[in-house]
């Protein structure tokens, strides 16, 4: 956007009273040393919502706006625009007419880039405003190999000579042509869209591809790096076919839409086989089908592989060193408690050893190791499995998961009679983990004497290297960093009172109730945020690492355990005993090394 243009936003932002004067200076100062326009300054920093902004263009320019991400555009018009300046001025061919070509634009464009447009298609230029959003997911469709390749296949699987296999209406009624759709999903074009969008997919790292159904389109949806992104908008009269054609994928019965279904499969890419866990639900409009990814690739075969600080891998190390104990992992799901897992297995994974897991389901086969997946429908529980296991003479044992008091009780004995058992349990925090085998019923003293070792866990993105640059700006405010800095029972602690933060540390900032206020001349230097660039998708994140709070059960926690304390008091013990580090403190810590944004660590603990 040209200055000037810039110049009249911003005053008819004052005129309206939509921003302050301070705002907007802020703002334009962002534009003159990041060189980025008013639009992102103002967004980016939430001064202004972005309908507020397209409403004031569109009214002040007479420039229609229009939801792009529900507007059908043919390949062939979008390369009109070559893809170096579509991207770079982010703007996109949406429409031909005649002698007239639509282009969507985030913001006017100057006077320059029209002319040069008009030159180059040979056509008047229309313009129609669309979210910054949706012109980045429409660039990445329709330029690159691969998206171009995608949004063809879409374009020939529509224009395939088939009729629709349902109409809307039949669809929600549960009428369904199983031979007419298994015939086409079979077809050349239907073959192709699904190889091509699964194996786009592998390309961005997902660990989810979604197909969700609509009342006129499929959305279909990668999540990268913990995060959902809307890729593609497949067209309705493919949708029984792009069904089905997942469904013998996965080896379900097709002729079956009533019910839930969940069903594999594996195919091969870049010389790895890859597993895919399919699970398939009815919704109003269709089928709902989620693949997970399961890349053994991209598990870590070890500890040393997780990026651990040496203090909390000794404290792992020395953990399972031990002959026998319990190690909890504990976390929400999607948190890497798996991962951790398998890394300890990995590690502790020799000849001399016996070890088993009893899993729902099994996601990774590793060699050397005997794995059994539950199956209630049989009577195969977790606790059934693990007396069954026990008989085997284990060294090691592995339970998915601690669901109830039966499998506690066995899984806690079998730790006190020669056995290490790694298991994972839904808490928030590490201590949480005491008070919630308390409520399975399980003795608080066997608790003390069985296990060793908690770990609470989140899983936070990792600035992209590609694009990353620091943080501009004079102050930076850091969220208070524990969960009962308000219970008067619990008052805050102070920089150097006992039990606070280590004073010996220079990294730790004081910990002040209400917030740690820290001067952007003294740490603003060190934080750092990710532009967003291609090998990013503009994200500004690539990859996602382990965020942990290690809690040791020593004599000093097995004390307050046996004595029924609060997950509170445990925590406060741990943190001035063991010099426990929560898990905002040790984002905090990732953050000033430069490894993730404030803001990805205020959202990744958002409950503490």
């Amino acid at each position: 956007m040209a200055e000037t243009t810039s110049k009249k936003i911003a005053d008819l932002l004052l005129k309206d009273a939509l921003i302050s004067h301070s705002d907007i200076e802020n703002a334009l100062a962002r534009m003159q040393e990041e060189g980025i326009t008013l639009r992102s300054a103002l967004l980016s920093s939430q001064k202004i919502d972005e309908k507020v902004w397209m409403g004031l263009l569109s009214r002040e320019f007479g420039i229609p706006s229009i939801n792009l991400s529900k507007y059908k555009i043919d390949s062939e018009v979008v390369k009109t625009i070559p893809e170096e300046m579509a991207k770079k001025n982010q703007i996109i061919a949406i429409s031909k007419l005649s002698d007239a070509l639509v282009v969507a634009v985030g913001d006017p464009p100057d006077v320059i880039l029209m002319d040069d447009l008009r030159r180059l298609s040979g056509c008047k230029i229309e313009l129609a405003l669309a979210s910054e959003r949706d012109i980045h997911r429409a660039l990445e469709r329709y330029y690159g190999d691969s998206a171009e390749k995608l949004a063809q296949m879409i374009d020939q699987a529509e224009k395939h000579p088939q009729e629709s296999v349902l109409a809307p209406e039949e669809t929600r009624e549960g009428v369904f042509s199983i031979e007419q759709a298994t015939k086409e999903s079979q077809q050349g074009p239907i073959i192709r869209l699904v190889d091509t969008i699964i194996t786009e997919g592998l390309k961005r790292r997902a660990s989810d591809i979604h197909f969700e159904p609509y009342e006129n389109a499929v959305r279909v949806r990668y999540r990268m790096d913990g995060r959902l992104q809307e890729t593609n908008i497949l067209p309705k009269n493919i949708q029984n076919a792009v069904t089905a054609r997942l469904k013998l994928m996965a080896g379900v019965d097709i002729t079956e839409f009533r019910i839930p279904q969940d069903g594999r499969f594996k195919i091969k890419f870049q010389n790895r086989e890859i597993d895919f866990r399919v699970s398939i639900l009815p919704v109003g409009h269709g089928s709902k089908i989620v693949m997970r990814v399961l890349d053994r690739g991209n598990l870590a075969m070890g500890l040393d592989q997780l990026e651990l600080d040496p203090d909390t891998f000794k404290k792992f190390q020395g953990a399972i060193a031990r002959p026998f104990g319990m190690i909890l992992v504990t976390g929400p799901t999607g948190s890497g408690k798996t991962t951790t897992l398998y890394s300890i297995l990995s590690q502790l994974n020799v000849p001399e050893k016996n070890i088993v897991t009893i899993e729902d389901p099994v996601e990774y086969q590793i060699d050397g190791i005997t794995q059994i997946q539950t199956k209630g429908e049989i009577g195969l529980t977790f606790a059934n499995g693990l007396r069954s296991i026990l008989r085997q003479s284990p060294d090691v044992v592995m339970v998915g998961e601690i669901r109830d008091s039966e499998t506690a009780d066995i899984a806690i004995k079998a730790s006190l009679t020669g056995q290490l058992v790694l298991s994972t349990l839904h808490t928030n925090d590490a201590a949480g983990a005491v008070t919630r085998l308390i409520d399975m019923g399980v003795e608080p003293f066997l608790i003390g004497s069985s296990v060793i070792l908690v770990v609470a866990q989140r899983l936070c993105r990792k600035i992209c290297t590609s694009c990353k640059e620091p943080v501009k700006g004079e102050k930076q405010e850091f969220p208070k960093l524990t969960d009962d800095v308000d219970n008067p029972k619990n008052p805050p602690l102070k920089k150097g009172e006992k039990g606070g933060f280590r004073e010996s540390n220079p990294l730790s900032p004081p910990f002040l109730k209400g917030g740690v206020q820290v001067d952007g001349e003294l740490l603003g230097k060190n934080l750092y945020h990710g532009k967003g660039c291609s090998n990013c998708h503009n994200t500004g994140y690539r990859g996602r690492m382990v965020l942990m709070e290690v809690l040791v059960i020593d004599d000093c926690v097995r004390e307050k355990i046996v004595s029924r304390c609060s997950s509170d008091e445990i925590k406060r013990i741990a943190i001035e005993k063991q010099g426990m580090r929560i898990l905002r403190e040790d984002g905090l810590q990732k953050c000033l090394r430069g490894l993730t944004t404030l803001e990805e660590i205020t959202d990744t603990t958002a409950e503490e």
